[in-house]
């Protein structure tokens, strides 16, 4: 079920600069304060996976993509760009619905994710977690 909620261009061009530039490590999206589009809360060039994870709200949802770089065994190294979509048990129900029926419009739009993980708590977005998806691919 669509929302209606639209992605606003600059998640597109973040997305871009993120995927092909390497200027980004992370990308943290949310809600418009009037939760009519999906707009960029924060990027960020920072290498530490647990400051992606510190940028997720305790109580609140969000989307992130977050260009994972993993060694795989006899193969060097490996990147795969992650989608988490993030909905804590603690946010509000309303939130929870709005957000879940709007990450395909944000999904959509992100062309070249390679691994997308639900969380709803901390162990779900953790590093190993992750990586024991991401390393499950090629």
């Amino acid at each position: 079920m669509a929302s209606g909620v639209g992605v606003n261009p600059n998640c597109l061009e973040e997305f871009q600069a993120l995927k092909l530039k390497k200027t980004h490590k992370y990308i943290i999206f949310t809600l418009s304060s009037d939760s009519t589009e999906i707009v960029v809360e924060k990027t960020s060039s920072s290498t530490d996976y647990d400051d992606f994870i510190a940028d997720l709200p305790e109580s609140e949802c969000r989307w992130g993509i977050y260009d994972f770089e993993f060694e795989k065994e006899g193969g060097g190294k490996r990147n795969k760009i992650t989608f988490v979509s993030w909905a804590p048990d603690s946010a509000k129900i309303k939130q929870k619905m709005v957000f879940a029926s709007s990450k395909d419009a944000l999904r959509r739009t992100l062309v070249g994710v390679a691994v997308e993980i639900q969380g709803t708590d901390s162990s779900e977005v953790a590093y190993e977690s992750v990586l024991d998806k991401a390393s499950r691919g090629n």
